[in-house]
């Protein structure tokens, strides 16, 4: 069975998981320290303890496997995602280790973007042939990441996919503690139009990706909503038992709002996912917000279970 590490054993990495572990042996997982070293065996991956932001920690990750799946951000600052160069040249510096005369070699590469890197569409439906537009610092690291791993690919022949997802959505990550602030929307006339894929989502987009994605190929993995931004507070308030968010003017909302929140309210598109389905396979399990967020509310509210 093929190898494989996944870098950024974070939620989407644990949830799909259990279908790797099917598929590649043995699953390394690149951590940052003893106690996610521990939690990583756990779950029967093989714990690789290094630092994206400490490139000298990274020598044992040339030829230690022949698929990657790429979870990590990038850092919190500049144009560059620094963390992704250090492990492309990671990668191909087998030079160093020279024991590893038969070192495996790296066959193809799947990097979670995300769709933030098209900037505003002023609401259009786009797909992947939309050129992108990074508007923020934080997507333009998400840019220079994907360019960094299709410059890898054309030098050692692997097969890297991009997968560029907009905000991921699951028990633990919906909006609940803004809403309970009552922290305001954008009216109907000034709101944007968001795009939404729900965690196992993603991960089966992953491990579909890992089989079948395309060399140098993008691939937009969102669900099927075309929701603007208040109406998916709205159905999440509805669902919890919360007010709906206030409305306000855009220009008030410059007044109560943080540049960051801000910054997610001036960015509108509807994004097409039929090469997901198409080429990928993909089948959503939440096709939806609609059928994802009531189930998603509802785990939430679940009582934890008692650990012995």
């Amino acid at each position: 069975m093929p190898a494989l590490l996944i870098v950024g054993f974070g939620d989407v990495a644990k949830r799909a998981l259990p279908a790797l572990l099917a598929r590649y042996w043995p699953v390394y997982a690149l951590v940052r320290s003893a106690e996610a070293a521990r939690a990583a065996a756990a779950r029967d991956a093989v714990a690789v303890v290094a630092d994206l932001d400490r490139p000298d920690s990274l020598a044992a990750l040339a030829g230690l496997a022949d698929r990657i799946l790429h979870l990590a951000p990038p850092g919190p600052t500049g144009t560059r995602d620094e963390r992704t160069r250090a492990l492309a040249d990671a990668l191909t510096a087998r030079g160093m280790l020279p024991q590893r005369r038969h070192a495996i070699d790296l066959q193809r590469l799947v990097y979670v973007s995300t769709t933030g890197v098209y900037g505003d569409c002023g609401g259009a439906w786009i797909d992947e042939t939309r050129p992108v537009n990074p508007q923020t610092d934080r997507a333009r690291r998400r840019v220079d990441a994907e360019r960094a791993l299709i410059e890898l690919g054309e030098r050692t022949g692997a097969s890297v996919s991009i997968l560029r997802a907009p905000g991921i959505y699951a028990a633990d990550r919906l909006p609940v503690e803004r809403l309970a602030r009552g922290t305001p929307a954008l009216r109907p006339e000034d709101d944007v139009y968001t795009n939404h894929i729900h965690a196992d989502d993603l991960a089966r987009a992953c491990v579909a990706a890992l089989e079948r994605g395309a060399p140098g190929r993008v691939y937009n993995v969102v669900d099927d909503s075309a929701m603007k931004m208040g109406e998916y507070f709205d159905l999440v308030a509805e669902r919890a038992g919360l007010a709906r968010p206030p409305r306000v003017a855009r220009a008030e909302a410059a007044r109560q709002l943080s540049p960051v929140a801000l910054s997610f309210m001036t960015e509108s598109r509807r994004i097409a996912n039929r090469r997901m389905k198409e080429e990928l396979a993909v089948v959503l399990r939440y096709p939806s917000v609609r059928e994802g967020v009531p189930l998603a509310v509802a785990l939430a509210a679940a009582p934890s279970p008692k650990r012995s």
